[in-house]
C-alpha cells in the first residue's frame, strides 16, 4: 500500500493512492487514525480495514490534493553517516569531516535531524537563509519502523519494519565541519524532505534489490544500488534499538552513495532555483526545488 498524507480543503488528511495515483481519505472510516504515526501504530488491524476502503470507497482526483511528508515522527529522523563505501572515501577526502578517524567506520555513525527541518515532496527548500553557501543533498532510502521495541536482534529486525520512504538529508557543510558533531548542519529549517508516499514493507520484499538516484536540474549525480549498504538494515535496526527505544513511526535514513556536492572538484553546492530529484524503484520519485 502506498500511504499519503495530504492537504485539502477540508484540512489534513491521511490516505492511500489508488492505481491510478487518486486517493482514498481515510476519514472515510471513523475509526482509522487520523494521523499517520498513530496508523502505524494500529499496525496490521488498521491496514486491513484501509484495505477495504481502497476497494469500495471514493477517491480524490491527485490533481486535488497537496502531498506532505508521508509521517511526522516523535523522536527526531534518526540518520546513519558513511554507510556506502564510495561516500566514506569521497566524505573522507572532501575535507568536511572533523571528527573524521577512519575512512570506513567499524559501527554504523548514528546522528539525527531536529522534526522542524521535515518538509514535504514539492515544497521548496530555503537554501537562500544558509549564508555560508555550502548547502548539499544527500538522497537516502528511509524505513519507518511499525513494531517498536529495544534491543532488536539483526535476525528478528525485519518483522519491525513498517515500510520505506526516501529522504533528501540536505545539509550545510560548513556547520557540519565547524560543530564537528552533524546535528546542526542536517537540522536547518525545509532541510529535511521526505516522501512522496510511505511504501509499505510488503510492497518491497528485498529493498536490496532497488537503486538509489539523485538528480539536480535532471543531471544524474547518484547511482547505487541498495545492496552496497556497509551495514544492511537489520544492522542498523540493531544498533540503534541497543541504546534507543524504537517507537512506532519512527524514521531511519539509511546513507547516501557517492556523487553528493562535495565529491567535486570544486564542490558543486545547491543555490535558489535547483531542483533536486530523489528517485528509488518502487518508491518513487521526491522532488524539490531550491529557494
Amino acid at each position: 500500500m502506498r500511504l499519503v498524507t495530504f492537504d485539502t480543503d477540508s484540512g489534513t488528511r491521511i490516505g492511500a493512492l489508488r492505481g491510478s495515483g487518486d486517493v482514498v481519505d481515510f476519514a472515510q472510516d471513523p475509526e482509522l487514525p487520523t494521523t499517520m504515526e498513530d496508523f502505524v501504530a494500529r499496525g496490521g488491524e488498521a491496514l486491513d480495514r484501509a484495505a477495504r476502503l481502497l476497494t469500495s470507497a471514493e477517491a480524490i482526483p491527485a490533481d486535488r490534493v497537496r502531498l506532505r511528508a508521508p509521517i511526522r515522527p516523535r523522536n527526531n529522523v534518526m540518520c546513519v553517516g558513511k554507510n556506502y563505501l564510495d561516500h566514506a572515501k569521497e566524505f573522507a577526502g572532501s575535507g568536511f569531516d572533523a571528527s573524521q578517524r577512519q575512512t570506513v567506520p567499524d559501527h554504523p555513525v548514528v546522528f539525527t535531524k531536529a522534526l522542524s527541518s521535515i518538509t514535504g515532496p514539492n515544497d521548496a527548500v530555503t537554501v537562500s537563509a544558509d549564508t555560508t553557501g555550502t548547502t548539499d543533498y544527500e538522497g537516502e532510502l528511509a524505513i519507518v519502523i511499525g513494531e517498536g521495541g529495544t534491543s532488536i536482534p539483526a535476525a528478528d529486525a525485519w518483522r519491525h519494519v513498517y515500510g520505506y520512504t526516501i529522504i533528501n538529508d540536505l545539509t550545510i557543510r560548513a556547520l557540519q565541519k565547524r560543530h564537528i558533531q552533524f546535528f546542526l548542519g542536517k537540522s536547518a529549517a525545509t532541510y529535511c524532505p521526505m516522501g512522496p508516499y510511505l511504501v509499505t514493507h510488503d510492497e518491497i520484499p528485498d529493498p536490496t534489490t532497488l537503486w538509489l538516484r539523485t538528480r539536480v536540474n535532471g543531471e544524474l549525480r547518484q547511482a547505487a544500488p541498495l545492496a552496497d549498504l556497509i551495514f544492511p538494515i537489520p544492522t542498523l535496526i540493531e544498533a540503534i534499538s541497543t541504546a534507543v527505544t524504537l517507537e512506532p513511526g519512527d524514521v531511519i535514513a539509511t546513507g547516501t552513495p557517492s556523487g553528493v556536492g562535495i565529491g567535486f572538484t570544486p564542490p558543486r553546492f545547491l543555490a535558489p532555483g535547483d531542483i533536486i530529484e530523489v528517485s528509488i524503484d518502487g518508491i518513487g520519485t521526491l522532488t524539490n526545488r531550491t529557494v
